[in-house]
């Protein structure tokens, strides 16, 4: 019988790696139910994908994740079958080795097969984030494509491409209540929305436009998510000279719309997220403190302040009572 593991070997140093890299020899026969999805840190982010099958792990990266609804088909790559021990690895692989970088597991579980050819393979999985049928299908080459075959979970809703983002309205005065807002400064930048997906950015201005090669300085920060899909209101702003991503809302998270919750709502999202990078961050907001943030908007000699209802819905396209803009 072939060695279903000679490339996978070929590949791996024992000596250099913490990659199990079993010996030659029959490997072990379990129920070919088992699989796991790494998320793989590697020269680009990517998942991967192992159904066991015959005594070993029958791979894919899948660049962008799985899909998360029928409606889009994901890009899988067949790779070299993995040993079974492979399914509770997780660590470091050094840089200079093949695929180094950082694994992890993302879920793991049982699966039920339902067709299983050289050019098609359906397959219900039963993870802890993940739970459908999926059929992966042979495009060309190592080339394939996963496509969810079952609608997503209830609740599920496809974030949208693009987004008009919520502007305020000018007062020359704070509100009558300006402790029922929360004030943050007015950077003075380029209005930007980050479309995260399957760790992949997308950059659109405030009129709908792609600015992503712009400011590809930028795409690592979608890195950072993992899996998680999000769209990032904020503002592009230079800061001691250096162009940063400053996000102060979160219109849509993970398959859910924050349109309709209250700003304290979505801001407690954006907190969880821990948004903090070389060139992004999350912008402070202050309940309350209209006065003080204003005086520091002027110290700073910023254009001013937003003030933001705490109950204040996210409105696309609107320019919104709900929002006021403070010059300095």
């Amino acid at each position: 019988m072939a060695d279903r593991l000679k490339r996978y070997r070929s590949k791996r140093d024992p000596l250099r790696t913490a990659e199990p890299v079993p010996a030659e020899g029959p490997q072990p026969a379990g129920g070919d139910d088992t699989f796991v999805i790494q998320e793989h840190h590697a020269r680009s982010l990517h998942w991967d994908l192992r159904l066991e099958r015959d005594g070993v792990l029958v791979s894919w990266a899948i660049p962008k994740g799985l899909p998360p609804d029928p409606g889009t088909n994901h890009l899988a790559v067949r790779t070299e079958d993995h040993p079974m021990e492979y399914a509770a690895f997780e660590g470091e692989i050094p840089a200079g080795e093949y695929g180094g970088g950082t694994m992890t597991i993302w879920d793991r579980g049982s699966y039920e097969t339902e067709k299983w050819s050289d050019r098609e393979v359906k397959v219900v999985l039963r993870g802890s984030r993940v739970s459908g049928r999926y059929v992966l299908f042979r495009t060309r080459d190592r080339n394939w494509m996963i496509h969810r075959m079952d609608p997503p979970d209830d609740g599920w809703e496809r974030p949208p491409a693009s987004l008009a983002p919520m502007t305020p309205v000018t007062r020359a005065r704070a509100p009558r209540e300006p402790e029922a807002y929360a004030w943050e400064f007015a950077w003075g930048g380029l209005r930007a929305l980050a479309h995260v997906q399957g760790g992949r950015l997308t950059l659109r201005s405030a009129t709908g436009a792609d600015i992503t090669q712009e400011h590809r300085w930028l795409r690592p920060m979608a890195g950072t998510f993992g899996s998680r899909s999000v769209i990032l209101d904020g503002e592009i702003v230079p800061l001691a000279g250096t162009p940063v991503y400053v996000a102060f809302d979160v219109p849509h998270d993970d398959g859910r719309s924050l349109l309709t919750e209250p700003y304290t709502t979505r801001r407690a999202v954006l907190a969880d997220m821990a948004i903090a990078g070389p060139r992004w961050q999350t912008a402070p907001a202050w309940p309350g403190e209209a006065v003080a943030v204003r005086r520091a908007a002027r110290e700073q000699r910023l254009p001013g302040v937003v003030g933001k209802r705490l109950d204040s819905p996210y409105l696309p396209g609107e320019e919104s009572v709900y929002w006021i803009y403070l010059p300095s």
